[in-house]
This record gives structure tokens, sequence and C-alpha cells, in this order.
């Protein structure tokens, strides 16, 4: 065989694989996004470009504090995948009174708001399946205490890292 033709085959190859790694990576491990809106200032700023983990968020479950990527629910009026702050697991009670988030009747301790909820929110619970989700930024948030639960089939996978700007590059805790 032609020596150029074996290089160009080995090429084709090896481009071939890339696509294929890339798109396995994509579909069933992370998802690289990119922040569009301000709705969980201050912790993600626009712009800011996150990976997602769809895979292992299966096997460890969502807790209250996990910044989740899902899939909009109708109501939402939104056609893009939303990014919130997880706050009311299945089951539990949730209120927002007074500029507090409160969950079955205890204020929850939120040192990573923008600014405290200027709204109210009579209690509900939340059912099972679902989450209530809330963005940091709870004045300028398109989130479930306007348009209810997020059914678990919806979670597409939790934010992981933050790795851009490279200034605030890591992993984003609760």
């Amino acid at each position: 065989m032609d020596a150029r033709l074996k290089k160009l085959i080995e090429l084709v190859e090896i481009i071939a694989l890339g696509f294929i790694l890339s798109f396995v990576i994509r579909t069933f491990l992370l998802d690289p996004r990119i922040v569009p809106t301000g709705s969980m200032l201050p912790t993600i700023r626009l712009q800011d470009r996150l990976l997602v983990d769809k895979l292992m968020f299966k096997f460890n479950g969502i807790e209250r504090g996990d910044i989740v990527v899902f899939r909009a629910p109708p109501e939402s009026g939104e056609k893009d995948d939303l990014i919130k702050r997880v706050i009311g697991l299945p089951g539990e009670t949730i209120q927002v009174k007074d500029g507090k988030v409160l969950i079955n009747g205890a204020a929850l301790e939120e040192d990573y708001l923008l600014d405290k909820p200027d709204y109210q929110y009579d209690p509900v619970t939340v059912p099972e399946d679902s989450y209530f989700v809330l963005g940091d930024n709870r004045r300028g948030s398109n989130d479930s205490h306007i348009w209810g639960f997020v059914p678990m089939q919806n979670i597409k996978g939790k934010v992981w890292i933050r790795y851009s700007p490279s200034n605030r590059f890591g992993k984003l805790d609760k």
C-alpha cells in the first residue's frame, strides 16, 4: 500500500475516533455550558463556562444546594435549559416569607444570595420525584416560585466546575 494512502487512512481513523469520543463524552458524561443570564448571580456570572456532570449525579443523588441544569418546564415560557439551585427536596414544605426561605418551617441559611427575595410564596409541598429550584439572584430569576416544580426526569445534570474565566476556575460547591 502506498505510504501516503496509509497515512491518510490513519488520519481519517484518528479524526473518526475523536468525533466518536466527543459524542460519547458530551452525550453521556460531561456537557459544557455557557451561562446566558444573571439569574444565578453572584455564584455564577454571565458568560461563565461550566462543565455539567451528566452521569455521576444519577448515582449520588440530588441534595439541597446542588446547582442543576434542567429542561425548562413549559410553564416557564423558556425554550433553553435552565440552571438553578435545588432548594426543596421531595416531600418537604417550602415557603418564602419576610425575605427568607422556610423549609418545613425552619429558615434556610443562604450566604450565597445576591439579594433576599422581595416576594411571598405560600407553603407548598414538593411532590415525589420533583424539586423546588431557585436562582441565587432571587429578584431576577424565573424559577420555581413562578412556575412550580422540576420533575426529576427533566434534570440533565449537576454543575461540576467553572472552567472559564480562568481566574475563577474551580468546583462549584454548595
